[in-house]
């Protein structure tokens, strides 16, 4: 089970509703025990601020995630794994899903799912890795009713 701690600090963008959210991420979920998010849906310019401290990139981006580390004693404590915060920037989703032609909706389904598999330890810093993770993505994402997120026509 999945215990997903919504925090809306922007206000510009309607997001999807909680319950939309949770099964998402829950899909998401690729292991049995029971863990804890924190999804933080803010504005260009927090997503622009972490994103330059943690990555050292001075812009916003669609979603980060940050993995919970915590000594291997207090994780054996808890009765649940901490997975971890997603921090989510809804102007960019809403950018990426006109640019791509997606559906907002599909496109949130998408960096939520993004975001749990980073949470996780999947990672698509080389061709390996990244093949795996968006053959995950696309698995998870057809679960959900959403076609393949990297077949998309662009305006460009």
């Amino acid at each position: 089970m999945l215990e997903l701690t919504i925090q809306n600090q922007q206000k510009e963008f309607e997001i999807p509703a909680e319950n939309k959210l949770m099964a998402w991420a829950e899909k998401a979920l690729l292991q049995d025990e029971d863990s804890q998010v924190t999804l933080r849906i803010v504005d260009t310019d927090e997503s622009q601020a972490l994103n330059k401290e943690f990555r050292g990139k001075d812009k916003p981006t669609n979603v980060l995630s940050f993995p919970m580390e915590m000594p291997d004693e207090f994780a054996q404590a808890l009765d649940f794994k901490l997975l971890g915060d997603l921090v989510v920037c809804a102007d960019i989703v809403v950018q990426e899903s006109e640019q791509q032609n997606k559906t907002t909706e599909a496109h949130w389904a998408h960096m939520l799912t993004h975001g749990m598999l980073h949470l996780q330890g999947y990672d698509h810093i080389n061709d390996n890795d990244a093949e795996e993770m968006e053959a995950l993505e696309i698995k998870i994402l057809k679960q959900s009713g959403f076609e393949n997120p990297y077949q998309f026509n662009s305006d460009e």
